[in-house]
């Protein structure tokens, strides 16, 4: 079953989630105290793995309505999470194996779980098909099964076998389906199937890192009374490796062969630890066991304690694993979980809460390989970040932003456009560090101002080439540098790589000075300075000037529907300011729009995610400026 959206309601400062839509991997994106937190563990608690808490807490409802909700709990419990799932067609095939072909209309199922901790279960499925199926393996006579023929449900075919039980195997099939189906045909595919089907759902937190020390007789006692916590549960999942069991460990007489299945299990994780970790290739995991120092506080006082280290072979000294860098404990901890999950042929969702929190930047983008490569193959991944290095630039229509909205509580959404500032700032510095990874890279770098500056060359470039036109060539790698002020900085810095640079820059009567300067960078040619205006016509122009007036306001429009009381037309604007930006700009601060403020990026991004409906709308005096632009910039290239 393929997890395809997820509603949460009722559940801490989830009022109302809306459905979310979940895809391979999906990431949710949002501020500290959001909500993200809340939603996984809402998710979790449908169908928990098992050994992990599964049931939902009354005390979870959202407070305010707290005491008006105890009122009504036992009577009629608060629905918490709903899930729609598709049915593969491998399941849908056993399912009309048992029951005929057809049985089930629909592959799409949803599960419901409320407060009470029951589920219910919504499927939508043909009982005639059910019928057919029974009476094409039943040994009924002629005539009873042509009565048959049209009946509708497994009801009205009871009530048929009942008149006719006089007949040859009529009481034996009423007997065989009351059997099967005391509750009915759903009941029976829930029960028989679904329940079989439905995926467990595995949490993994900051709080299932493993420890350094661990006592075998406590971590033995608190696994007998069902009392494991996370890091107990990531040490059994390594202990699982070594096919070892914990009593195995109640005796060091068999030290030697304890020692080797141990090491063993170190060497294999170890090798697929430092696939993916690259921060330090010099480090290995090493495993000790002796008996406890009675001095020491509880419960490492009492019985064998298993030691965990970490060897640095560059320093050739060993340290206790919890005394290792937080990031490092926490990708290893994560393997060996993983690495047992894996051994399991369980359909399994993974839900991970801040993965990777302490990793460097770039041990961030090494787990975004590992989601990608190891677990996305296998499993659906639904994890939360409030970090820009752990969003897949590649991926954004992947990403659901998180944000607490005043009196509504958590929302969840696919639409970046509609969230403050400080909850997409993640997804910006995602792209922007993505594109700054290119910087070294391409022999040849186009500089531009900002982010959308590089959306609108990419959509204007396919605009361009779909029109037999020319396109930009794929060889210059564009790079925005955060702002005109900074461009110098980094021709400076990238003519110093001997790069081949060029610059596109909007152009106002303030840049004067700054295109002078740049002019006298040495790392630039003449050439290599292209401003707007030259492309455009007019004195004071900006990348936005590139369309049509109305076609950008139409932009602005998408972009900001809910803000704009009515939509902009040329006919909005007092100011005949030639930047169409700029008359923008006043507009939305005499008019207190988005509080004062237009932000730039917006209706970019609203063009790259409706790209397919407003390529066809760009006229062709756009289309013969672009080509313009793109051959003034190709010629820039070496020949």
């Amino acid at each position: 079953m393929q997890l395809i959206t997820v509603h949460v309601k009722n559940f801490k400062s989830i009022d109302d989630s809306d459905p979310v839509k979940i895809d391979t991997v999906t990431c949710l994106v949002g501020k500290n105290e959001s909500g993200k937190t809340a939603f996984l563990q809402a998710v979790q608690k449908l169908s928990p793995v098992e050994g992990t808490n599964g049931n939902f807490d009354i005390m979870d409802y959202p407070r305010k309505g707290f005491t008006k909700y105890k009122q009504i709990h036992e009577k009629t419990p608060a629905d918490v999470v709903s899930a729609k799932f598709e049915l593969s067609k491998e399941e849908i095939s056993k399912i009309e194996s048992a029951l005929g072909k057809n049985v089930i209309k629909s592959g799409s199922v949803t599960v419901t779980k409320n407060y009470k901790n029951t589920r219910s279960w919504g499927i939508q499925t043909d009982e005639k098909a059910a019928v057919q199926f029974i009476l094409a393996t039943s040994e009924l006579l002629d005539d009873v099964k042509k009565q048959a023929a049209n009946i509708e449900t497994l009801d009205e075919f009871k009530v048929l076998l009942e008149k006719n039980k006089e007949q040859n195997g009529a009481n034996t099939l009423l007997a065989s389906i009351n059997s099967r189906f005391p509750k009915g045909l759903n009941e029976f595919i829930i029960n028989e199937f679904l329940i079989k089907f439905i995926p467990k759902f595995v949490y993994f937190d900051d709080y299932c890192t493993m420890k350094g020390r661990i006592s075998i007789p406590f971590l033995k006692t608190r696994r007998d009374q069902n009392q494991p916590d996370e890091s107990d549960r990531t040490f059994l999942a390594l202990l699982s490796l070594s096919d070892n069991k914990l009593e195995d460990f109640e005796s060091v007489t068999n030290y030697e062969r304890l020692k080797a299945e141990l090491e063993a299990a170190s060497i294999s994780i170890s090798d697929q630890v430092f696939e993916y970790w690259t921060q330090n290739k010099q480090l290995e995991v090493e495993f000790d066991i002796s008996q406890a120092n009675p001095s020491d506080p509880p419960p490492l006082n009492n019985g064998p304690i298993l030691h965990v280290r970490i060897k640095n072979n560059r320093h050739r000294v060993t340290v206790p694993f919890d005394e290792r860098s937080r990031g490092f404990i926490w990708f290893f901890s994560f393997f060996a979980y993983f690495s047992q999950i894996e051994r399991s042929d369980a359909d399994l969702i993974l839900l991970l809460d801040e993965p990777g929190l302490n990793l460097h930047a770039k041990a961030q983008g090494d787990f975004l390989r590992f989601i990608d490569e190891r677990l996305a193959p296998k499993h659906q991944v639904i994890y939360t970040t409030h970090s820009p290095f752990m969003i897949n630039p590649n991926a954004l229509t992947s990403v659901r932003t998180v944000q607490d909205v005043d009196e509504k509580g958590t929302k969840i959404s696919e639409d970046i456009l509609r969230n403050d500032q400080d909850t997409i700032f993640p997804l910006q510095a995602a792209l922007g560090y993505d594109l700054a990874q290119t910087l070294f890279i391409g022999p040849n770098c186009l500089l531009v101002e900002g982010p959308s500056d590089l959306i609108y060359l990419k959509i204007l470039s396919e605009a361009a080439i779909s029109h037999g036109k020319n396109g930009l060539d794929p060889r210059w790698v564009v790079t925005p540098v955060g702002g005109a002020d900074k461009v110098s900085t980094f021709v400076s810095l990238l003519g110093a790589n001997e790069l081949n640079i060029a610059v596109l820059i909007d152009i106002s009567e303030r840049d004067k000075q700054r295109i002078k300067n740049l002019k006298g960078n040495h790392f630039l040619g003449n050439k290599n300075l292209i401003n707007i205006g030259e492309i455009t016509g007019a004195k004071d122009a900006d990348i936005e000037d590139m369309f049509e007036p109305q076609f950008y306001l139409n932009l602005v429009n998408g972009a900001y529907p809910k803000e704009l009381s009515q939509k902009l037309t040329l006919k909005s604007f007092t100011n005949q300011n030639p930047r169409i930006v700029k008359r923008i700009e006043e507009y939305f601060k005499l008019q207190a729009i988005s509080g004062g403020h237009f932000n730039h990026y917006l209706p970019a991004v609203f063009l790259l995610n409706e790209q397919s409906d407003l390529l066809k709308k760009i006229d062709a005096a756009t289309i013969d400026r672009a080509a313009a632009l793109f051959q003034k910039v190709n010629a820039l290239l070496p020949k």
